[in-house]
């Protein structure tokens, strides 16, 4: 690994050759020195550095100047300044101008060197995160999807392939690795991609309603169809629909889309007429419907028909060469969706990420993010910002309720405290439960013993959207 270098600017040759000689063997670095703003100026231009170490009261061109030009054309290179007592003020402007710290002189050596090892921190972190943001843009995206692993490539691969067919496809994952993501990237690769895209998440719907939401009915087909209405497959007409966990769907309703399969017909309810229609299906399933044939619940010539192109979707513990840029697109997207500055991952953290095992997937660290974003309070996020402890690869939920942090309330009132709590509570405890039902508040306001519109009115306090989830 290489060294890291520093550019220290003084005005004053003893004061440089002091911090030349001490830092480069406390820091173990490369220091490069300017005796002036101008002479600092010409040397960036032909040099990279890690950190510059400027002081503020300089003749001609001043340490603030000298911090302008470079915020202009290095934002993201790492600035401390030196002080006299009499210019402090100067320093915290200095701060809010984009420099990183500020040390007042005289300092002590030791004291300088832990601050330095601080800001050489950031540096690198900005560095990983640069190298993050270029991979990420040098990775394959189909609709949001993410991956450079050999296990995502074939995937890319599949769907390149079978996009411009009209072939039916299954595609298979646990909950949260980006089913649904990946039939909006066939769909949106295929030639059907100007026409309908329609989503149905199969669990949300009653069985007795199912039916009628796909085929439609005729005014009267039974006691409430007071008039003709168009189902989802002639919506998709000409586009493509997608069966979302279609493993839970009855055997009923496997026995008529099996129908559509093989006739591409339809047959709404009440109606003595088939209608054609021209879909092309996608289907997903978080579930071994090999298991679900043997125990008689999933038709096994409906399987063999949906199955003519699998496309499995590995899960995050087989890729975790995927999560630092899953983690980095993440965090770019929701920052930007939540109105909030961009952020960063501290290393203690990604080393988390990288070692979970993600039983929820993208979704579980999706939901891990967003907590990070709202509750850190600096522009990096740290475990205790979302409750995970470094030694205990756990989910958040089951920390006992001594891991929580004390050092967050110095600072608040009881009444904050309270509803500082609430509040990460409350987003930790029902981002799990629409994690495991994709967003179905329904189901997850059975899951927590809630009533339905009581969970909605929890969910619109804290700015919980179940979309988010789905």
């Amino acid at each position: 690994m290489s060294k890291a270098s520093i550019l220290i600017v003084d005005d004053e040759p003893d004061m440089l050759h002091l911090l030349k000689r001490s830092l480069e063997t406390d820091l173990n670095c490369c220091i490069n020195t300017a005796l002036s703003g101008n002479a600092a100026l010409e040397i960036l231009s032909q040099n990279h550095f890690d950190l510059v170490l400027t002081d503020i009261k300089m003749p001609e061109m001043d340490g603030l100047e000298l911090l302008r030009h470079i915020m202009q054309d290095m934002p993201d290179l790492t600035v401390v300044m030196m002080t006299g007592h009499g210019t402090i003020e100067s320093a915290v402007k200095a701060m809010q101008h984009g420099a990183y710290d500020f040390i007042t002189k005289p300092f002590d050596l030791d004291a300088l060197v832990i601050r330095l090892e601080k800001a050489l921190e950031r540096s690198t972190l900005i560095k990983e995160n640069l190298l993050l943001k270029k991979a990420c843009e040098n990775t394959p995206v189909f609709q949001d999807l993410v991956g450079k692993s050999s296990s995502m490539k074939r995937v890319f691969e599949t769907v390149r392939m079978v996009a411009n067919t009209d072939i039916t496809v299954l595609i298979t994952g646990e909950s949260g690795t980006g089913k649904d993501l990946t039939a909006r990237a066939v769909h949106a690769l295929s030639s059907r991609n100007k026409k309908s895209y329609v989503p149905v998440n199969c669990p949300t719907i009653p069985e007795q309603i199912l039916e009628s939401e796909l085929f439609g009915y005729k005014k009267g087909a039974f006691t409430h169809a007071v008039k003709n209405k168009i189902g989802l497959f002639q919506e998709a007409d000409k586009g493509s629909i997608f069966l979302d966990e279609i493993g839970d769907i009855s055997p009923v309703i496997q026995t008529k889309l099996l129908r559509v399969l093989q006739e591409k017909e339809i047959k709404p309810l009440g109606d003595t007429r088939t209608i054609k229609v021209d879909v092309r299906i996608i289907a997903s399933t978080n579930q071994n419907l090999k298991e679900k044939i043997q125990k008689g619940e999933f038709r096994e010539d409906f399987f063999y028909r949906l199955n003519v192109l699998p496309i499995k979707l590995p899960p995050l513990r087989e890729r975790r060469e995927d999560i630092p840029i899953i983690a980095n697109h993440l965090m770019e997207k929701h920052c930007v969706k939540l109105n909030k500055p961009l952020k960063q991952f501290s290393h203690d953290l990604m080393d988390i990420f990288i070692n979970r095992r993600w039983e929820g997937n993208i979704r579980e660290m999706e939901n891990v993010i967003i907590q990070g974003i709202l509750f850190s309070k600096t522009d990096e996020i740290f475990p205790k910002d979302v409750n995970l402890d470094k030694n205990k690869n756990d989910c958040p939920e089951n920390q006992p309720d001594n891991q929580i942090d004390g050092k967050i309330f110095d600072s608040l009132d009881y009444k904050k405290a309270k509803e500082h709590i609430l509040k990460h509570f409350n987003t930790a405890y029902i981002g799990q439960l629409l994690t495991k039902t994709n967003g179905n508040v329904t189901q997850a306001a059975k899951a927590c013993g809630l009533e339905r519109q009581s969970l909605q009115q929890i969910m619109r306090r804290y700015c919980i959207r179940a979309e988010e989830f789905r």
